[in-house]
């Protein structure tokens, strides 16, 4: 009786795989969750298909029934949900358990490289022009959150009911809606981005299979700026060839590919693979500074000329081709993963060369690729190269060892609060408009003042160095290989906590001025909510937003929520938010509870209005973050009474009730009268998170 192996093919390369095992033999259920993924698997005698979402309960009880000897998951990288119910499943069944990974391509250094769908919708409603959507439908509610959504955003989704009908809900217009079937051509990529005018492309980094490298090319040929989201942490499992590999081993499937793999099943553990002793390759991985012959190191030209086999970036490997005289083989690979595969994938090589731009111990994909190397028990050796961090401070004149040290290059910073905090910050920038882009930010987050030094093309020819103050510089055009210094005499010396009242824009008109809560009241909430550096926060109820702008402040390289429903308050909520340079800070429209579904989950929120929906409120926040940290404010009696029964309903594991009682001196003739203002009661909530545990303790 053949092995009977079922596979969640939910993927191109897992409908290959499923074809693939099919033909050799082996009794093959391919499960699809759409009825058009089951048209594009053709059922044969050795290949089942089965169509249908299933839940994990479900996965299981079809896992027993059916007898299955082990279970492949292809599905897509970013169904990480699903991943985890068809595992869970598979122990459940007690049934080996194997994970079939994409392989990422290299990121076009004119990408913009971006964590998540909430990033990608703040960057693309701080830009102008048509955007092409290749994401699919499933975020398409996500992205109607950018301005003017319904005339700049074009959509190209499957040709499925459901997903025409997420477009329709999203507020997507029928005709900016493109249902088509993939694969896609670079050539169809180009077309499409002409016909909608795009002048960005967002995608997420979906491998090969995905198309990704087509859509990447494409805007490159284009133009335009491709915004690139990337992968869910990565996670254990194989890539193709890999997985060839091991069910050669364990059920005689013979094929052309051959990999060594490892791989956790919930049968047994195949042992991590590891070069022999004897046969171990020579790897080294060699920073080559800026990218030119003159800013290598002697030892780093010697080991490019040594080697049998050099792997890099394709300009890496370009300049590697000027130090030596012979044309050595070369394999173009940048992520660590694809380096390691490259390396075990040519056995006939003993020794390579690995390229690194700049210096290996600095932002360098050494960082990861090195341990992967080690386990693999390949011989290692790595050289430094010359930062161009430190070639731009010595060409400035300036020392960096006194200097905070970012990289923009590919993901998103608050770069405004790095500057704040250091008199020096040094920082690698990323695409095309990356460095315009950091000195707007500059300028607009109240720092027009500081100097700033840019490097373009650094080592080469062309090399050219520019020093200004950011105000000067705005609206300045420069090179995509840029390097940035930023010189701020006067760090350290703005608030961030106590702001005066009299600070914030209040306004007036007929109806008064937009509630503010005033400075006492705000140094005790700011000390309750605890805001850490990387926290979300949110502020409802925001008014003026000075309790959302010290929480900006205080959490820089997180996000503060300003929610607010009174137009009149969110023109001063965006005034103030500009006056503070808060750039981390967002206001958001709209009435509390509706007005925060779509957001992130958040770590602290403080309620100051919360216009009769309070109970709502608490709840939202509870089911998007059960251990967020909740403080409210109440004047009213009927408010306290509310929050008084909500401690209790929710029965909340740390809680607190403040009274703050203020006095202030209001001079009366020639006395000073002590005027008491309202009491104001601070009702602190939080349900204790589980423990982590850290090393050999607990937190």
């Amino acid at each position: 009786m053949a092995d009977k192996i079922c596979i969640f093919a939910g993927t191109k390369d897992g409908r290959e795989m499923a074809e693939l095992l099919a033909g050799r033999g082996l009794d093959v259920t391919a499960c699809a969750a759409t009825e058009y993924g089951g048209e594009l698997l053709e059922a044969t005698d050795s290949l089942k298909v089965r169509t249908g979402r299933m839940e994990e309960s479900e996965m299981a009880g079809f896992m027993k029934a059916e007898g299955f000897s082990l279970v492949i998951d292809a599905t897509h990288p970013y169904a990480q949900i699903v991943t985890q119910n068809i595992r869970n499943a598979a122990k459940e069944a007690e049934i080996g358990y194997l994970r079939l990974l994409r392989a990422q391509e290299e990121v076009p250094g004119t990408a913009v490289y971006l964590e998540n769908t909430e990033e990608a919708v703040k960057y693309l409603s701080e830009t102008e022009g048509q955007i092409l959507l290749t994401t699919g439908s499933k975020e398409l509610a996500a992205y109607s959150m950018i301005p003017g959504f319904s005339e700049r955003v074009w959509a190209r989704v499957l040709p499925l009911e459901s997903s025409l009908k997420q477009a329709e809900e999203a507020g997507l217009p029928a005709g900016r809606v493109i249902g088509m079937q993939g694969p896609f051509t670079k050539e169809m990529n180009v077309a499409m981005i002409h016909m909608t005018q795009a002048a960005y492309l967002v995608t997420k980094q979906s491998g090969k299979i995905g198309g990704f490298g087509e859509k990447t090319d494409a805007a490159l040929e284009c133009g335009i700026t491709a915004v690139v989201i990337g992968r869910p942490p990565e996670e254990e499992g194989m890539s193709f060839s890999e997985m060839t590999e091991y069910l050669n081993k364990k059920f005689g499937v013979k094929v052309e590919e051959k990999i060594p793999c490892s791989i956790d099943t919930a049968d047994e553990k195949v042992t991590e693979y590891s070069f022999e002793k004897d046969s171990a390759p020579h790897v080294v991985i060699a920073g080559i500074g800026m990218g030119t012959e003159r800013t290598m190191t002697g030892e780093v030209k010697k080991a490019i000329a040594d080697c049998e086999c050099l792997i890099g970036a394709a300009r890496m490997l370009e300049a590697a081709r000027e130090v030596t005289d012979t044309e050595k083989p070369s394999v173009k690979a940048i992520a660590p993963e694809m380096i390691k595969a490259a390396i075990m994938e040519h056995p006939e090589y003993h020794s390579f060369c690995v390229l690194m731009s700049g210096d290996t111990g600095f932002f360098s994909g050494t960082k990861k690729l090195l341990p992967m190397l080690k386990k693999a028990k390949a011989d290692v050796e790595v050289l430094p190269g010359l930062s161009s961090m430190s070639y731009l401070a010595s060409k400035a004149g300036e020392s960096y060892d006194d200097a905070k040290m970012v990289s923009m290059h590919g993901r998103s910073r608050n770069i405004a609060a790095d500057v704040r905090d250091n008199t020096k910050v040094l920082c690698l920038v990323g695409g095309t408009d990356g460095t315009a882009e950091l000195i707007k930010t500059l300028t607009a987050s109240g720092l027009g003042d500081v100097t700033v030094h840019v490097g373009e093309r650094l080592g080469y020819e062309d090399e050219k160095i520019t020093t200004g103050k950011a105000s000067e510089l705005e609206g300045c055009s420069f090179d995509s290989l840029s390097a940035v210094m930023i010189v701020n005499e006067k760090a350290g010396q703005s608030l961030r906590f106590g702001f005066p009242d009299s600070a914030f824009t209040r306004g007036g008109d007929a109806e008064g001025v937009v509630p503010m809560t005033k400075s006492e009241v705000r140094a005790a909430v700011l000390s309750k909510l605890q805001p850490g550096q990387f926290d979300t926060c949110w502020d409802i109820g925001a008014g003026t937003g000075s309790v959302s702008i010290e929480l900006a402040l205080n959490a820089p390289y997180g996000t503060t929520y300003a929610i607010e429903k009174k137009e009149k308050a969110l023109e001063l909520l965006n005034e103030n938010i500009k006056k503070f340079g808060a750039g981390n800070c967002v206001a958001v429209p709209g009435l509390a509870p509706e007005a925060l579904v779509d957001l992130p989950a958040p770590d602290k929120v403080f309620i100051g209005g919360s216009s009769g929906n309070m109970d709502e409120i608490i709840g939202l926040i509870l089911e998007k973050n059960h251990f967020a940290r909740i403080v409210a404010a109440a004047v009213s009696l009927e408010t306290i009474a509310e929050l008084s029964d909500i401690v209790k309903k929710y029965d909340f594991d740390d809680r607190e009730v403040v009274c703050l009682s203020v006095a202030r001196a209001r001079e009366i003739g020639k006395y000073n009268l002590m005027m008491g203002q309202n009491p104001i009661y601070i009702f602190t909530m939080q349900n204790k998170g589980p423990e982590i545990s850290i090393g050999e303790g607990k937190c």
